[in-house]
């Protein structure tokens, strides 16, 4: 049995789960894809314009989460910098219509944090900023991923922006977690669309000791300024 380009399908599928990760020299950037060099081989990756504008020079040691594809007009290789961006990179792929190309226009327009405070409040206006994504593809998009992600997603990636993180962090990292997805919901409560309680609480500088109500009043106070 044959997959893609010729490729046996065992083999297509050991590259597919085998290139999951590259770490080298970053050797050139251009519009949208670097080389790497891992290994004394130069591997192009193909990324979407989020991921460019935050690599360092050339020369620098990188580390990219890789995704390979094998096509039946080729082989490619994409790269992200963290495992969640890769995640939602593939989770774009198999919404029918949805390729490559488009999928890096999506986390090229959007970071991770309003992609998927777009598709929470199924705002497919936002999505469909994108170049190449009109609003029909963008609520497909919405339609197929809005039910993947969560609060709990968002939070997470907030706590990241916070610096928050270790091991001896984890109850008071878990409890802030908590207060800022209970802070949201109030909002949406209070009338607030998703979009609007999420980037609110986003804007919220988390330290130690806040509550739900902390959360909220800092939210609010945001909010009073729009």
């Amino acid at each position: 049995m044959y997959g893609a380009a010729g490729v046996p399908r065992v083999e297509e599928e050991l590259l597919v789960a085998m290139i999951a990760l590259v770490r080298g020299t970053l050797i050139s950037k251009e519009e949208d894809s670097v080389v790497v060099e891992a290994g004394q081989v130069g591997l192009e990756i193909r990324v979407p314009l989020s991921v460019l504008e935050q690599l360092p020079q050339t020369g620098i040691e990188v580390k990219l989460y890789t995704y390979f594809q094998v096509r039946e007009d080729g082989m490619s290789l994409y790269g992200f910098l963290t495992p969640q961006d890769k995640q939602i990179f593939k989770q774009l792929l198999g919404v029918n219509g949805v390729g490559p190309k488009a999928a890096l226009a999506i986390l090229s327009a959007l970071s991770l944090d309003n992609l998927r405070i777009a598709l929470v409040s199924e705002d497919a206006k936002a999505i469909a900023k994108a170049p190449g994504i009109g609003l029909k593809t963008a609520r497909r998009i919405i339609l197929d991923l809005k039910d993947k992600i969560s609060l709990d997603q968002m939070t997470e990636s907030w706590m990241a922006a916070n610096g928050a993180g270790g091991a001896e962090e984890e109850t008071l990292d878990m409890g802030l977690a908590g207060a800022a997805k209970e802070a949201v919901q109030a909002l949406v409560a209070l009338g607030y669309s998703h979009m609007e309680a999420a980037k609110a609480v986003k804007k919220v500088e988390l330290t130690e000791g806040m509550t739900s109500e902390d959360v909220l009043k800092a939210s609010l106070k945001y909010l009073s300024f729009l």
